[in-house]
């Protein structure tokens, strides 16, 4: 018989140190990369999520009617923007304001290439003053297809509003002027108050309010349409973004601007906050 040589007993323990110091070095490389990818995946998810509701929030402000916006304090109390704070930023839980409905405004109906039916917002913003149409109480607004609002309007509403429910504003005027009815392109208001009409005006028919509940920020809509308007938990809202830690406004004129702050959660002890800060006009 030959004989063969072997490993002996310390070349194998050597071999095993080398392969468990390999292998632990490797373990935390792979946990390293893995961590990094985790913290990645949430900044990531946290930015998303905070820019599409600064995203909302800012096409919704951007068709407010200026001098309607309020801050809106824990007691559900309510504040000019333009006044002075009374308080610490914990004081107050959102804003609101009437928004002119610019959903209507920016439809059209009617054939692109002209002809008998050309194209036409749902209301334009103008009226012809010069019209034997106009008074105080009728309002024709040329170019605007006044059924496509009403039916854009119920639509949008869930708790079925039409344009008999929309009021019109006119500009450095925050009375509103009650809609009694449309035909054509006539509209028709309420006789209740006296009225210094101009040629332009905006249509409103829901208050829109930001607020947040907990650690959630909801947008409430589909309430009345008149200055300081109250709302309540049956109004209807919706859900725009969940763990906000943060939401600051400021406004000045017809400019707001607005912080939202978000946390994403990554363990019990740990987030990853993400913040975007907006500017309307």
């Amino acid at each position: 018989m030959k004989k063969r040589n072997a490993f002996s007993m310390v070349e194998l323990i050597l071999v095993i140190v080398v392969l468990g110091i390999v292998s632990s070095i490797g373990a935390e490389i792979i946990a390293k990369v893995y961590e990094q990818y985790i913290l990645q995946r949430a900044q990531h998810r946290a930015s998303i999520k905070t820019e599409l509701a600064a995203l909302q929030i800012a096409n919704r402000l951007r068709y407010m009617i200026p001098g309607t916006v309020y801050r809106i304090k824990n007691d559900n109390s309510l504040e000019s923007i333009e006044s002075s704070f009374t308080g610490s930023g914990e004081v107050y839980k959102g804003i609101q304001w009437v928004g002119y409905d610019g959903d209507s405004f920016e439809a059209v109906s009617g054939d692109s290439s002209g002809g008998s039916n050309p194209r036409r917002p749902g209301w334009s913003g103008f009226i012809d003053l010069d019209s034997n149409s106009t008074d105080k109480d009728h309002l024709k607004t040329p170019g605007s297809d006044l059924a496509l609002t009403n039916t854009i309007i119920s639509n949008l509403s869930p708790t079925s509003r039409n344009i008999g429910n929309a009021v019109v504003y006119f500009p450095y005027d925050l009375t509103e002027h009650n809609i009694s009815s449309v035909s054509g392109d006539i509209i028709t208001l309420a006789t209740a108050t006296k009225r210094h009409i101009v040629e332009q005006y905006k249509l409103a028919w829901s208050s829109y309010a930001l607020i947040v509940e907990g650690s959630d920020l909801y947008l409430y809509y589909d309430f009345t349409p008149v200055v300081a308007a109250a709302h309540s938990s049956n109004t209807p809202h919706e859900l725009l973004l969940h763990n906000v830690s943060t939401f600051k406004f400021k406004g000045a004129g017809k400019t707001i601007r607005f912080k939202i702050c978000r946390d994403e959660p990554i363990s019990k002890d740990y987030n990853i906050t993400s913040c975007k800060e907006k500017a309307v006009f």
